[in-house]
């Protein structure tokens, strides 16, 4: 692993599994393990904290390809679900992160007969995402790109449906302040609700944003997410 990357285990884990993460989305191979290729298991901590940080997108190539996600991914997401529960004092974007993470795995892998199922949580607020400033908007949206999928409402989508344009000057201001992580964030969900001014050449600029920063495999997942969507639209 690149020295850069191991400044901890936990970021050397997180970059690892993003990774993995990149390298199905690439493959559409829904059969491999994420978390197994990643060196990840349901006794790995690290790995566990290293899932909570990804979220839902640990299942993002079965999401986008519609394919049934390998059973030790998902096991591995329900342990980080229970394991990493927001506090009551946490933050928003976690407490979204968090029920992204259930709602994804009701949708994705319904339990089997007789096991226990994640408690059901109704959707955080978000009414704050409707008075923020753009530039928190967009920085907000972008740590909650993973909620940035087809076929999954939510508050926070409909905020990113209604702010496109705010956050097309986001997209705009991170790539000047070369944010390359936020960037991604936001042009993934730029892709995922449209409504971005033409102007915006956003397909151009997702590639820009690839090529300077796509050291960080989490702007890769980001940018390469938004073309499948694309790609699947285009259909």
């Amino acid at each position: 692993m690149d020295q850069k990357h191991a400044s901890s285990p936990l970021a050397g884990a997180v970059h690892d599994l993003a990774t993995e993460v990149v390298l199905a989305l690439r493959s559409g191979d829904h059969l491999a393990t994420v978390c197994g290729a990643a060196g990840i298991d349901e006794e790995n901590r690290t790995g566990i904290a290293a899932v909570r940080v990804i979220g839902a997108d640990l299942l993002l190539p079965s999401v986008l390809y519609g394919r049934h996600p390998h059973p030790g991914d998902v096991a591995v997401l329900d342990r980080a679900v229970r394991e990493f529960p927001p506090k009551p004092d946490a933050p928003a974007a976690t407490a979204w992160s968090h029920w992204h993470m259930i709602s994804t795995l009701q949708r994705m892998a319904p339990p089997t007969p007789g096991a226990a199922a994640p408690g059901a949580c109704a959707e955080p607020d978000a009414a704050w995402l409707e008075e923020a400033p753009w530039q928190a908007f967009t920085h907000q949206l972008s740590v909650l790109a993973p909620l940035a999928v087809p076929a999954a409402p939510s508050a926070v989508q409909r905020a990113a449906a209604n702010r496109a344009v705010d956050l097309s000057r986001g997209f705009v201001r991170a790539v000047r302040r070369r944010d390359w992580l936020q960037a991604a964030g936001a042009g993934r969900w730029l892709t995922a609700v449209g409504g971005e001014p033409a102007t915006l050449g956003l397909e151009r600029g997702l590639d820009f944003v690839e090529q300077l920063g796509g050291h960080d495999p989490r702007v890769t997942l980001h940018v390469r997410a938004a073309r499948l969507m694309a790609e699947a639209r285009a259909r």
